[in-house]
């Protein structure tokens, strides 16, 4: 957004019309060259087949990220390699015993966004089978989704909040209150019990499975229990502010506001380089590009939901978060596979920090479709 005689109007800033079409350039060529594999981290410049893990979280990813492209450009280069990645994550989707609750990441993306985008019933099908079994984890004591399998059944982390989307989709598209009650539900309890007062939020909180009371909060991906890892924040901003958009309550919007106020006080100490946990020691320094990315979306949708006159802040802040990525952790090559660099999947996990993955670039490009006014909106 951009300042005009004292009002904020919408317009696209130049830098984010150049990064679009060097992103899009970019992905015309990497597309035939990665194929049926599905990517994750890129190794020696190129993406390699994470397909083989076939229950990994972020396996659904790339199908949105070509479902993104095709949505701006409408080129069948776009969406027939993404439907193609759909008949890949088939195997697990019918395979079931290792899917957790990031089925709503996976099939949001390989299955609803195609339906949305092209009426495909198979899309709508491999949707409505995420939902059914993201419904099937739900607790009815604790009122939560259990989020991981291996015998944790009272965990429940942050990210949920973006995978209860597909609830409320399958919600509108049956016109069965039944998912959308769960997903509030959840959403509710996570209100209650991951957001702090000053607006941080635990990744991990553990459940009792049999009374619903809190029982832990064990150590996630940030630095330890306590302490504030961006991601998960990110997560929070996102998610509670698509609660709002999908329920209209006030208290999703209201919670999602918090967080951001957090993220953004937070993100200007470091000049909107993003760290990977705000409370970690100051040194050494890890960055998360991919928790800056998701941020942004965050905001700008808060940018469009809160009041006129609070719509700058969240909008002004997503856009030096935006800038900043753009700026200093972009990488346009054709040669290489992977635009966003600087993500880090777990403060101490050292062979995934500071490096391209593939939900980087999705967020990156999701926030800059939002700046183009693109109607999509696949959550």
């Amino acid at each position: 957004m951009k300042k005009e005689n004292g009002h904020y109007i919408d317009a696209t800033p130049a830098w984010a019309v150049s990064a679009w079409d060097q992103a899009l350039a970019k992905y015309r060529v990497m597309v035939p060259r990665i194929g049926t594999k599905i990517p994750y981290i890129p190794e020696n410049g190129r993406y390699t087949d994470k397909g083989e893990d076939e229950y990994w979280w972020t396996n659904g990813f790339y199908a949105g990220v070509l479902w993104e492209l095709y949505a701006a450009t409408q080129d069948k280069l776009f969406s027939n390699a993404a439907q193609q990645q759909a008949v890949r994550l088939d195997e697990p989707l019918h395979g079931f015993v290792g899917l957790h609750h990031d089925v709503g990441f996976e099939w949001l993306h390989a299955g609803v966004a195609d339906y949305r985008l092209t009426g495909s019933e198979a899309g709508k099908t491999r949707g409505l089978i995420a939902a059914n079994i993201l419904a099937g984890r739900y607790n009815p004591t604790g009122r939560y989704l259990v989020s991981w399998n291996e015998n944790r059944p009272g965990w429940v982390i942050i990210d949920s909040l973006m995978n209860i989307n597909i609830l409320y989709w399958a919600s509108e598209e049956t016109e069965d209150p039944r998912f959308k009650q769960m997903a509030m539900n959840h959403a509710d309890t996570v209100l209650a019990n991951h957001l702090r007062p000053d607006g941080s939020v635990y990744h991990i909180v553990a459940f009792d499975p049999t009374t619903g009371a809190v029982a832990d909060h064990p150590q996630g991906q940030g630095y330890a229990p306590e302490s504030a890892w961006t991601r998960g924040q990110a997560w929070a901003i996102y998610g509670f502010a698509l609660s709002y958009l999908h329920t209209g309550e006030d208290r999703y919007l209201e919670a999602a506001k918090r967080v951001a106020h957090y993220f953004l006080a937070n993100a200007a100490e470091n000049d909107y380089d993003v760290v990977v946990d705000f409370r970690a020691p100051q040194e050494p320094v890890y960055t998360d590009t991919s928790a800056a990315a998701i941020a942004v979306n965050g905001l700008l949708l808060l940018g469009r939901l809160t009041p006129t006159g609070e719509q700058p802040l969240y909008r002004d802040g997503a856009l030096r978060l935006l800038q900043r990525l753009t700026d200093r952790h972009t990488d346009f090559d054709p040669a290489t596979d992977g635009i966003l660099q600087g993500a880090t999947a777990m403060y101490h996990s050292a062979h995934e920090r500071e490096v391209n993955m593939i939900y980087a670039d999705f967020f990156y490009l999701e926030a800059l479709t939002k700046l183009r006014n693109e109607p999509f909106l696949i959550w």
